[in-house]
């Protein structure tokens, strides 16, 4: 793929069938499902659901696999949105999020704007950006990550000593809590608030960032795909944990190491064209 992939986001199409997915809160749901019925019925979209919401709202629906759908709308937070993308990686259905969480970045309505916005996305009005996502193999377990993979020390308090290497390159030991490397969606997340770059949506590229650095030289590094990033535990008696996306894959003992590049499968996020990367990023870090 071009290093260009996803810098124009690609019209959508109508909406025939939407799929919801939402967070754990039921009750704080409930009523915002009401709307989402409401103005599908109204667009003359069939509204359906996987199992587990099925089971979650106690509804009397049949569940239906969400690969059967056109679009996901996924009610929640930025948590959510991240299980969503994760969940629909490779099957050509992009996510669209209504905010009911705290930050909400990753998401296009808001909650008050769901009457007004539903309709525009059902009628094929939102456009499907293109992100790039993360392959990380510890061990000969792989994962492909959405946000993020961090790798830092397994016990509280203790500081870990990571060699990096980027395309083959060594670049050195550095005392740390641990290191991150994210994606673009996932740079303004851990990654910013341990001083990382932010990466525009668009650029097919990752940051990697250590977190708390025992030096004032650390500095962050923007990699290109195609580059291999190793990381490689370099502390005696201490472990490293290797989560993406939040979710521990596993451990890296000493001598230990974990290999980060940018994958092959992008995750696809709708938006409405005017909530541009710009205008998320105005609103929540200058408001």
């Amino acid at each position: 793929m071009s290093s260009t992939t996803g810098s124009t986001p690609r019209p959508g199409e109508p909406v025939r069938r939407a799929a919801v997915l939402t967070h754990g809160h039921p009750p704080r749901i409930g009523p915002a499902l009401e709307r989402v019925e409401a103005a599908a019925a109204t667009a003359g979209v069939e509204l359906v659901f996987p199992e587990d919401e099925v089971s979650k709202h106690e509804m009397d629906e049949s569940p239906v696999d969400l690969a059967d759908a056109d679009i996901v709308l996924v009610l929640g937070g930025d948590g959510t949105m991240l299980r969503a993308l994760g969940r629909l990686l490779g099957s050509g259905i992009p996510a669209i999020g209504v905010n009911f969480g705290r930050v909400g970045f990753l998401t296009a309505i808001s909650e008050d704007e769901l009457d007004a916005a539903l309709p525009r996305v059902f009628a094929g009005e939102h456009v499907v950006i293109e992100l790039p996502t993360l392959d990380v193999d510890l061990d000969g377990k792989r994962s492909a990550a959405v946000n993020d993979v961090v790798a830092a020390s397994a016990s509280v308090g203790r500081m870990v000593e990571l060699a990096w290497s980027v395309g083959g390159e060594p670049l050195g030991r550095q005392a740390c809590d641990g290191i991150i490397c994210a994606t673009p969606p996932g740079s303004t997340a851990y990654n910013l608030s341990n001083g990382g770059p932010v990466l525009v949506w668009g650029l097919d590229a990752l940051a990697v960032t250590f977190i708390a650095p025992h030096s004032l030289h650390a500095r962050s590094m923007v990699v290109p795909r195609g580059l291999d990033v190793v990381v490689t535990n370099e502390t005696p008696h201490v472990a490293a944990a290797v989560l993406s996306d939040g979710h521990e894959l596993g451990e890296m003992p000493p001598t230990g190491r974990v290999v980060i590049r940018l994958g092959e499968q992008r995750s696809l996020l709708a938006t409405l064209p005017e909530v541009t990367f710009f205008r998320r990023y105005r609103n929540t870090f200058t408001a």
